[in-house]
């Protein structure tokens, strides 16, 4: 049975000690740490930027799995790059040259990914799949966390696994009573914001999800 790797989301994380929170997850044995960035436009939330991106890096060997929910993300790619992100993901609709953005990503050292929104289509995502290190489907309308797991993406991870190679990331409503359903899918990577940092023991809370995984089919 493949590792199913674990990435707590920071955007459930307490931003009064961020720092401690993000140490905590990586003692407790997560794989990678996942950070949204929205700008209010895209997507109805406005979150962090690069400063914040630049100040994980700093107490964390882990990578950093960077999520832009932006408009024009190509504006900003050398940025979250140099703050230290180690994969970016953009939104097919947030650009115009999705190809010239993906080589963009590639050329600054970085993993590059795109991600599904619920309403964006699969068929979609068929012209780079070859670009693609990682494809991160959202079980949730994105924006904010804390929103119930959409059964129906899983559909989308079954018709993406047979022709992707890469990574397949699921986030949304991810708890150890949803990850069975993703990992049955076809997920690699389960993002998980409020199952972990709405917890108070982070390390069982992995180890909760860890087990989850194990009895997907």
């Amino acid at each position: 049975m493949k590792k199913i790797m674990i990435a707590p989301s920071v955007l459930s994380a307490d931003f009064s000690r961020l720092a401690d929170e993000v140490r905590e997850v990586e003692k407790a044995g997560c794989d990678l740490i996942h950070i949204d960035v929205m700008d209010g436009h895209f997507v109805p939330n406005l979150t962090i930027g690069p400063l914040v991106v630049s100040a994980v890096r700093k107490v964390t060997k882990l990578p950093l799995d960077v999520h832009l929910m932006i408009d024009a993300p190509s504006r900003y790619i050398a940025e979250f790059r140099k703050a230290g992100a180690d994969w970016i993901t953009i939104h097919v609709e947030a650009e115009k040259d999705v190809r010239g953005v993906l080589k963009m990503i590639h050329d600054s050292g970085a993993k590059a990914g795109l991600s599904l929104r619920p309403k964006t289509s699969v068929e979609s995502l068929s012209p780079y799949l070859s670009d693609l290190d990682l494809i991160l489907v959202m079980s949730v309308e994105p924006g904010f966390g804390g929103q119930s797991f959409m059964p129906d993406m899983m559909r989308k991870i079954e018709s993406l696994r047979p022709k992707f190679k890469g990574l397949i990331s699921v986030d949304g409503g991810i708890d150890p009573a949803t990850a069975p359903k993703a990992v049955a899918a076809g997920v690699d990577i389960l993002v998980a914001g409020s199952a972990i940092f709405g917890k108070s023991d982070r390390a069982q809370a992995i180890a909760q999800l860890r087990d989850a995984s194990k009895h997907s089919s």
